[in-house]
């Protein structure tokens, strides 16, 4: 079992940034970050393979989000710029501990998750 605790969400103004991070208590195989607005689905943004680090993105963040790995310390980011007031949700870590050769985009990919954080983009 993994634990996963998020931070750093908040309230900005368009245009500006936020980062978030992601503690998990232990190993896992890729890290990623979900979305899920008020009376929509939870939706993929982001995730990074243990391996590789390389990051996947959703076509709405791609070239504004930035996601990140420190491998040592079980952490992932997720740099947040140029925000947009649609980008406003709940931003959810998420975790699966072994190999897999999906693109890991789906919420079925993931076995833990972590509470979530409020983020807030006013226009």
């Amino acid at each position: 079992q993994v634990h996963l605790v998020e931070s750093g969400g908040g309230l900005v103004q368009a245009g500006g940034s936020l980062r978030l991070s992601c503690a998990a208590s232990g190993r896992t195989y890729a890290m990623g970050w979900f979305r899920q607005a008020p009376g929509k689905e939870r939706e993929f943004v982001a995730t990074s393979r243990w391996r590789s680090g390389r990051g996947y993105y959703a076509d709405s963040v791609n070239g504004r989000f930035t996601i990140s790995r420190d491998n040592a310390k079980n952490m992932v980011y997720l740099q947040m710029n140029s925000l947009k007031p649609e980008d406003t949700a709940v931003y959810y870590c998420a975790a699966r501990g072994t190999y897999t050769g999906t693109n890991l985009a789906e919420t079925r990919d993931y076995d833990y998750w972590g509470q979530g954080t409020q983020v807030t983009v006013s226009s």
